[in-house]
């Protein structure tokens, strides 16, 4: 979105959300977007200066030899130090989310907002939707997982003027930040996908995190849709926190958007039935996982009820190339098919990676796991993790941590073994961002 900074100035001054009155300093410019990071910046952007463990003010020069046109900034001594066009702020961080919030407002009324959230596969889910949507109207999402209170904003703002649909992922570490995010964006159609164990010694345990999870389904417009995942008790359970219309989606019978007949090919990749109204038509995905399914139903719920082609959106749905290190296919130079899982895990996504690759065709099945965080009993979840993958059969190499049943292994061995597989053989790599279980996988995938 295009937007001068004296207007910007003028937007966040009337807004004042946060006790800010901004001040224009320098000359007034076009611009043309916005990032946070300075290695990012694209010419014309405003850049955001975020301050946390770094400070984000230091790499204000670095944002304009960029090519960057503005920069926001709380420090009184910027403009003077950097040059060029400051925006004077209390705060940049909030002066972002104000940021969002107006620009929100300057697309047109028809467009529509969607938010996705949920314990596991929001962001295949958001991918899934972005393609869903996109061959037959013009469509934005959020990159990777930009999902919090700077990372949606900044969506919003980067999003090109044409958008007809803005597919938001939202993220939670406590409860209110669904609400919050849900306050920037507006979303007239919420999708929540599953409620499993991630942030439980957060929010005091699963019925916490359906808590927080369902502030997105709270805050949709009567004239909305809330599409819930009907194979999850607690997500369908926020039928009745919904104000607007619901369509369910799922394997279970009484879906909206009913999967029948999944089954696994060879390559781990689900191939069903959609019945959206009576009609059946079959869809074949390209990325592993049977519990992708589920998350392409509910990308189609979402082209239904804006009243998009199904069959066009199953043709499409088969293209669809998900966020990186999120069951991403990749080989060594041995030829072994290596499934990098790593951004993120939960024993409920453990539990889908660790299915799909039992249901691959593979000689050796080996599994490089990593610590999961945030769980309310994590000694109880690795144990009963590490049960599963003994029972399918997949030899676990279990890094930094002994809490899977194992021996607590190294980077270095697990990278040593995954060398050693040959093309009759499949791994997976999946742990917490905090195992840093990327290292291995960039160490051996060509």
């Amino acid at each position: 979105m295009r937007f001068s900074a004296a207007d910007l100035v003028a937007a966040l001054t009337a807004r004042n959300l946060h006790g800010d009155r901004a001040r224009l300093v320098g000359p007034d410019v076009e611009i043309d977007g916005v990032t946070f990071d300075s290695r990012d910046v694209r010419p014309g952007q405003l850049f955001v200066p975020i301050v946390a463990e770094r400070d984000g003010h230091d790499f204000i020069g670095d944002a304009l030899a960029a090519g960057a046109v503005a920069y926001l900034s709380s420090r009184d001594d910027a403009h003077e130090r950097f040059g060029g066009t400051a925006i004077r702020v209390r705060d940049t961080a909030e002066a972002l989310i104000d940021i969002g919030g107006w620009v929100r407002t300057l697309f047109p009324a028809s467009t529509v907002v969607v938010g996705v959230t949920g314990s596991v596969g929001k962001t295949s889910t958001k991918d899934f939707i972005a393609v869903a949507l996109g061959g037959q109207i013009a469509t934005t999402a959020n990159i990777r997982s930009f999902n919090n209170e700077q990372g949606l904003p900044v969506t919003i703002i980067n999003a090109p003027s044409d958008t007809r649909a803005l597919v938001l992922e939202m993220g939670m570490r406590g409860f209110g930040q669904i609400a919050d995010l849900c306050r920037i964006a507006r979303p007239s159609i919420g999708v929540v996908t599953r409620v499993g164990e991630a942030h439980t010694e957060l929010v005091g345990g699963l019925d916490g995190v359906a808590q927080a999870k369902g502030e997105l389904i709270e805050a949709l417009p009567p004239q909305g849709f809330a599409i819930l995942n009907a194979d999850d008790e607690r997500v369908r359970a926020m039928v009745s926190r919904s104000s607007a219309p619901v369509l369910l989606y799922g394997e279970s019978g009484d879906a909206d958007v009913r999967i029948d007949g999944l089954a696994v090919n060879e390559h781990g990749c689900a191939t069903f039935d959609v019945i959206v109204g009576g009609e059946r038509t079959s869809v074949t995905l390209g990325v592993p996982g049977r519990h992708m399914a589920s998350n392409a139903a509910a990308a189609i719920a979402v082209g239904h009820a804006l009243g998009l082609s199904v069959p066009r959106m199953a043709s499409d749905l088969a293209t669809t190339v998900v966020s990186d290190r999120r069951m991403q296919i990749r080989r060594t130079s041995n030829g072994a098919v290596v499934i990098d899982d790593s951004y993120n895990a939960n024993p409920t996504s453990m539990e889908a990676a660790l299915r799909t690759l039992a249901d691959m065709n593979a000689e050796r099945r080996v599994a490089v796991l990593g610590l999961m965080a945030e769980l309310e009993d994590p000694s109880e979840a690795h144990a009963r993790i590490g049960a599963l993958a003994r029972s399918l059969g997949i030899r676990m190499i279990a890094v930094d941590t002994d809490m899977y049943g194992v021996p607590s292994s190294t980077v270095q061995k697990a990278i040593d073994e995954l060398a050693g597989l040959t093309s009759r053989d499949v791994a997976v790599v999946k742990g917490s961002r905090v195992a840093g279980l990327e290292r291995v996988v960039d160490a051996v995938a060509i």
